[in-house]
């Protein structure tokens, strides 16, 4: 292990998870009060619709990535995933609030949006595949399905973070370079997974997901 892992690793150590809960809470009500007074531009709900739905997209991402960091460079920040894919799973869901309440507003029209609109079916279908890991993500969980079919379950992790990066790049009218690179990072992430025989366990024997354990 180099000095700047066990560094790293020595400080990550005295952060209590609990402190991504907090920041994410203080976050998204900070992007509430910046749209309420004017901060988040012309349009708010549209901006306050995608800084909800990247912040969430970016802590899947980060959240996959802890195995595969801890096995290439030893820093060790599992103990953060749960926070990390729970968090994640608040900022979808207030992301879908905000498009259900503020953006669409007539619940007649959300259906219709949901079929004929292909970047909300992929973003709903994201979200959908999203629920059971966030419901799960808990000691009691593992206990009672049993850890080999929990583990079976959590890696629709992947499959869901495809979609929300496929729904990122179809929202934008352009092939804008950021979503693109969300998504290149998960398809990078699916490979290095793909080439240790479907396995997504690191030399700890930790999995990714949404999971601590």
């Amino acid at each position: 292990m180099t000095r700047a892992a066990t560094a790293i690793n020595r400080a990550a150590r005295r952060v209590p998870p609990s402190l991504i809960y907090v920041a994410a809470v203080l976050h998204i009500f900070w992007l509430f009060w910046q749209g309420q007074t004017g901060g988040l531009g012309p349009e708010p709900i549209n901006a306050l619709e995608h800084a909800l739905g990247e912040t969430g997209l970016k802590l899947i991402v980060v959240g996959l990535a802890v195995t595969p960091l801890l096995r290439l460079t030893r820093v060790n920040l599992v103990r953060f995933r749960r926070a990390l894919g729970l968090t994640a799973f608040l900022y979808v869901t207030v992301h879908l609030l905000v498009w259900l309440v503020l953006d669409v507003g007539l619940w007649s029209e959300i259906w219709a949006d949901i079929v004929k609109r292909p970047y909300v079916t992929v973003g709903m279908a994201a979200f959908v595949l999203l629920v059971p890991l966030a419901v799960t993500s808990n000691d009691r969980s593992v206990r009672r399905m049993g850890a080999a079919a929990w583990r079976r379950l959590h890696r629709l992790v992947y499959p869901a973070a495809l979609l929300g990066a496929v729904h990122f790049v179809m929202i934008g009218k352009t092939w804008a370079l950021e979503p693109l690179v969300y998504l290149g990072a998960i398809l990078a992430l699916l490979a290095l997974r793909a080439s240790r025989g479907g396995r997504d366990v690191g030399d700890s024997g930790i999995r990714t997901g949404f999971q601590t354990r």
